[in-house]
């Protein structure tokens, strides 16, 4: 069980840094907004992860507000993007 969670984490975090190094390198601000999105995604999915391992639900509030820190940020991005296009 302990080396499916090292697994489980590794991976994770190899995907982590690939998204910051998109959010870093670019190039336009839609793939960043999209990096940043998969980054949160990433974040969810690390603490779902522990909530199985761990057998608990105390993080449970927490992956509600960064659902809903997403969807707002991905929608105020893309107003922007289309306001900036007109």
């Amino acid at each position: 069980m302990i080396w499916l969670m090292g697994v489980v984490y590794a991976v994770f975090a190899v995907a982590a840094l690939v998204t910051l190094w998109r959010i870093v390198r670019g190039p336009s601000i839609l793939d960043r907004a999209v990096a940043a999105d998969v980054l949160l995604t990433e974040v969810m999915c690390v603490l779902g992860a522990d909530m199985v391992f761990a057998h608990h639900t105390k993080t449970l509030p927490v992956l509600l507000i960064i659902a809903a820190v997403g969807v707002f940020g991905s929608i105020a991005i893309a107003r922007f993007v289309a306001r900036k296009e007109q």
